[in-house]
């Protein structure tokens, strides 16, 4: 089989499990603050020291985000991303020789308008690996998820605190690449309550599935990202990202020549921060 997004997921966790650390798995979102500022930061991510990529796709009406993640699709939105305009995103940065593996997260409906089928051989194409559809419930894995592993892009989905045993195995029974687990209720952005829960729910996790758990929702520093690495096997970062952005903007809402460096530079100490925490290989 030619390498495809649920094999590259795959080896790049293997590779950090090898190297005896977790994951880096970084959310930014396509378009922010414009198309050619958010194509920078995308080709910056992996020489910062992104893993993995989740890139956000823009959506109006997002019920997972936080304020930051959804001023970021404002943002995006506002200056004209698309589905069609983040897939040529990740077509440019495959054309400059990176094989990062790139998530597309976002809601079903742009994918929907897009065209199932259009959508998945458009994204297979041009090296798309995996899908989080964060309104899409196992129960409707027709519409999606199994047509997206047919065509050999991973289906990555989200466990939370809510998720008890009985439906766990529900929630992985399409899982593919590796599951999010989201480290609390209610939406992106938030603080960590206890991180000793998070490891215990992914212990839990980890007892159902063989797949990597990467935990995500509120990791905000170093010292997040290092505490949440002693028990998880990635650990995903986007909301403290696009502050970032926000926080670079000129008062026009612009970028500046400090936005790509601003991203990075937190990409930067996030890795380093998990590096110092050392796993069995």
């Amino acid at each position: 089989m030619t390498e495809t997004g649920q094999t590259r997921i795959q080896s790049r966790f293997a590779a950090c499990a090898a190297q005896g650390r977790a994951a880096l798995v970084t959310f930014v979102t396509a378009g922010d603050p414009d198309f050619e500022t958010a194509s920078a930061i995308l080709n910056a991510l992996p020489e910062a020291g992104a893993d993995v990529i989740e890139l956000g796709v823009p959506f109006t009406d997002p019920m997972a985000d936080g304020v930051p993640i959804q001023l970021a699709g404002q943002r995006a939105l506002k200056a004209g991303q698309t589905l069609k305009k983040t897939l040529a995103m990740v077509e440019s940065f495959r054309k400059a020789g990176h094989d990062t593996p790139i998530v597309l997260m976002g809601y079903y409906n742009p994918i929907w308008a897009y065209g199932v089928e259009r959508f998945l051989q458009d994204a297979r194409r041009i090296g798309v690996d995996g899908l989080i559809v964060v309104d899409l419930p196992p129960e409707e894995d027709v519409e999606l998820c199994l047509p997206a592993l047919e065509a050999g892009i991973s289906f990555i989905r989200l466990a939370t605190p809510t998720t008890d045993d009985k439906r766990l195995p529900k929630v992985l029974s399409n899982t593919s690449g590796f599951v999010y687990y989201v480290s609390m209720t209610g939406v992106t952005g938030g603080a960590i309550v206890s991180y000793d829960a998070v490891g215990d729910a992914v212990a839990r996790i980890k007892r159902h599935t063989d797949l990597p758990v990467a935990v995500g929702f509120g990791v905000k520093t170093a010292a997040d990202a290092a505490a949440i690495a002693k028990g998880a096997d990635g650990v995903v970062v986007g909301s403290a990202l696009v502050e970032r952005v926000r926080l670079s903007l000129d008062a026009d809402g612009k970028a500046t020549d400090k936005t790509v460096s601003a991203v990075t530079s937190l990409v930067a100490e996030l890795a380093a921060g998990i590096r110092t925490v050392s796993k069995a290989a």
